[in-house]
């Protein structure tokens, strides 16, 4: 006898979840297996099995302790928050002043914006390196936040011009009309609104600052300045590599990005789903 209604429904939720459990299995494991063996007590490496023979943190003492990890950690904390601060301001101002204001050869700087987000870091390498050489900033975390602003700014502001234009204008005029200046109408009025893509840039600026390795690598040479994607290269040894500690510290690397996507996830939603316009 043919399935009923009720059977067919039943059999596509249950394809529905097995469908869903083996994405979250596929995107998940990794991150799993990583813990795993950063918690495995194997004297070598914690990747023999998927689960651990016996659970131990001795391989995150070495790494925070021994290894001198935390320094890692407080460089590119510091970086990473000085090219957030940093590409947000510029890249809110630079949004507003292409969305609103009107000059010459302005389609021509937006296009320009956008295509140097397209070159290759690669091929900047060397061009920033002798830049950063010649203003007498290499080896400084001043000058590699710079620099990692103004490898964020062309897609924050390409992104949030795209929050300012949605602004209708009638929302600043009503301001003027009601005695605001113009620093005034930008701060209670303008920001409140593009705060969903400022939240969004910050994320990508934030990720963009955090795992950058080339950079870091050619503009530090001396290893209390480096940041944690370099530091992480201290446990690749030349005939052996305990496996163990690389990955309590990519795990340790791991959680500074997961709590910051946590903190402003909201944003970051109210962003992609309702624009720069509130409701």
């Amino acid at each position: 006898m043919p399935a009923g209604p009720r059977a067919r429904g039943h059999v596509r939720t249950l394809a529905r979840v097995l469908a869903v459990a083996g994405v979250l299995a596929f995107t998940l494991f990794p991150a799993y297996f990583m813990l795993v063996s950063a918690l495995s007590a194997r004297p070598a490496s914690g990747t023999e099995a998927l689960l651990p023979a016996a659970v131990t943190l001795e391989n995150f003492r070495f790494v925070l302790v021994e290894a001198g990890f935390l320094r890692y950690l407080g460089n590119s904390l510091a970086v990473a928050a000085l090219t957030v601060v940093g590409s947000s301001l510029l890249a809110l101002l630079a949004a507003v002043a292409v969305a609103r204001f009107r000059f010459r050869m302005r389609t021509t700087v937006l296009v320009l914006v956008l295509t140097v987000q397209m070159v290759p870091l690669e091929a900047l390498v060397i061009p920033l390196f002798l830049q950063v050489r010649d203003l007498r900033m290499l080896n400084s975390l001043i000058g590699l936040s710079i620099v990692y602003i103004a490898l964020a700014l062309p897609f924050a502001v390409w992104m949030l011009r795209g929050f300012a234009a949605a602004v209708p204008a009638e929302v600043e005029e009503a301001a003027y009309i009601d005695g605001c200046s113009w620093g005034r109408m930008f701060w209670s009025v303008l920001f409140p609104l593009v705060a969903p893509g400022l939240v969004a840039t910050a994320i990508f600026s934030f990720i963009t600052a955090w795992n950058e390795f080339i950079l870091a690598l050619t503009f530090m040479n001396q290893s209390e300045k480096y940041t944690v994607a370099v530091g992480l290269r201290q446990f690749f040894g030349q005939y052996t590599t305990d496996w163990g500690q690389v990955m309590a510290a990519s795990t340790v690397i791991t959680l500074p990005v997961m709590a910051f996507f946590l903190l402003v996830q909201r944003g970051l939603v109210s962003g992609l789903t309702q624009g720069a316009v509130k409701q």
